[in-house]
């Protein structure tokens, strides 16, 4: 009987007194699995029918049912928001099915193929998810063995499911696959299992690495079109670069190394993986140092303390200026006392711990540097296009040191405002005139 015919009889049927089949959500090598109505408790379930191959004995059979059972209480022994919950087994037709939750939604895999990879901040949040899991499994001394993009679910609320544990690895449970059998993606499956070496919770890590790997570059790692070839790669290749990895390029080296005992462990690919998270948004330029470094900043009116006075003086004064920009060439640093004396001022009210602020630029009690003791290096150091105009600060810029140091504080040269020049001017106008008035009035006399 066909897989068509067979659906056609079984699509309605009652399981258990309870369990009302539905569609046909998913099917495979060795079974079904079925959308369901739990007619007793009124909700959707999903439910897993076990299938025999054609022409199978008896002792497969019993090996089959060996591992469907298996694959239930591994499940239910997982407590993890990523793990699937096992709601029942029932046994019908000499056979189980597992009734389990039903995860909306669409595996990794087909996700890839329709919508193309993932960006590297969205697979690090499915790898933080499928870590979650596997460290609740491992715990319980439960190895998955098959951690690949098809048994990881993306629910339509963002939910990440990581699914089939039928080939999982209890430990302390004699029905494992049978003596020489590989089962697994092989690119997936890592060096010490393809090697025939008992394998632990870094294989499954392994697997892991190949599944972000794919995440955001649409195909995996090691895949060759052959098992032999992809296999004998996994051992012996090295890890292609990824070209979409960003900052998940540590975190795949440090799972897919290929030798387990130097493999990144659960701990540190989960600050990774938070790092990555929490990475600067993808869609933004990466900012250059090295050529975008120039900031303009605010300078309190009090940063010629008595330490800078003398070079805030020969500059112009601290008091009252227009604001200039002027960039500071960094390989023909300043020299002479008016250049140095600021540079240290600021430096060590820096290291004093208040910036330009807590006891003025040179640190000295009784200096009226920063406007009082109340005011902060933040405060000081405020982005201009943040600060409010002000005619009684002028602006600097500030340029890294040739070798990429500290940054030093150069005092642009402060001109006395536009406003007082035409004071000035004025003032001089109206005595030339009074000037005039009164040479014209001794001359008539």
């Amino acid at each position: 009987m066909s897989d068509a015919e067979q659906t056609q009889g079984t699509t309605g049927r009652l399981l258990a007194g309870r369990y009302r089949l539905g569609d046909v959500l998913g099917r495979g090598g060795m079974g079904t699995v079925w959308r369901a109505t739990d007619e007793t408790l009124g909700r959707v379930v999903a439910v897993k029918e076990l299938r025999f191959p054609a022409n199978i004995d008896e002792d497969e059979k019993r090996r089959l049912i060996t591992r469907t059972l298996r694959e239930a209480k591994a499940i239910a022994r997982i407590r993890s928001a990523g793990a699937v919950t096992v709601f029942d087994v029932v046994h019908e037709d000499d056979r189980p099915w597992i009734v389990m939750e039903l995860i909306e939604g669409r595996s990794l895999a087909d996700v890839i193929r329709e919508d193309g990879p993932l960006k590297w901040r969205r697979a690090a949040e499915v790898g933080l998810a499928v870590l979650d899991v596997l460290r609740a499994a491992h715990l319980q001394g439960i190895l998955h063995r098959d951690v690949k993009p098809s048994n990881v679910l993306i629910a339509d609320d963002g939910r990440v499911v990581l699914t089939d544990f039928g080939i999982a690895q209890v430990e302390g449970d004699p029905s494992v696959t049978s003596t020489g059998m590989l089962v697994g993606a092989p690119s997936y499956i890592s060096p010490e299992r393809a090697r025939g070496q008992k394998p632990g919770p870094p294989a499954d890590l392994w697997s892991l690495g190949g599944l972000l790997y794919a995440a955001v570059e649409g195909a995996p790692p090691y895949d060759k079109g052959s098992a032999i070839a992809t296999l004998t790669a996994v051992m012996t290749e090295p890890l292609g670069p990824p070209k979409n990895a960003g900052p998940l390029e540590g975190v795949m080296y440090g799972l897919l190394a290929k030798d387990p005992q130097k493999r990144l462990d659960e701990a540190g690919a989960r600050a990774l993986l938070t790092e990555a998270v929490n990475a600067p948004d993808e869609r933004l330029p990466a900012r250059n140092s090295a050529t975008d470094a120039t900031q303009a900043i605010a300078v309190p009116k009090g940063l010629a303390g008595p330490a800078g006075a003398k070079g805030a003086d020969r500059a112009g004064g601290a008091g009252g200026g227009e604001r200039t920009e002027r960039t500071a060439r960094p390989e023909r640093p300043a020299s002479g006392k008016a250049a140095r004396k600021p540079v240290a001022a600021s430096a060590s009210a820096e290291r004093s711990g208040g910036g330009f602020g807590s006891r003025g630029s040179s640190g000295a009690p009784g200096s009226r540097g920063g406007q009082g003791n109340g005011e902060t290096s933040g405060s000081a150091f405020r982005p201009l296009r943040d600060a409010t105009p002000s005619g009684s600060a002028a602006a600097a810029r500030t340029e890294p040191e040739p070798m990429g140091g500290a940054y030093t504080e150069t005092l642009v040269r402060m001109r006395p405002p536009v406003q007082k020049r035409v004071l000035l001017l004025v003032v001089a106008v109206v005595v030339l005139a009074v000037i005039g008035t009164v040479i014209a009035l001794v001359v008539q006399k």
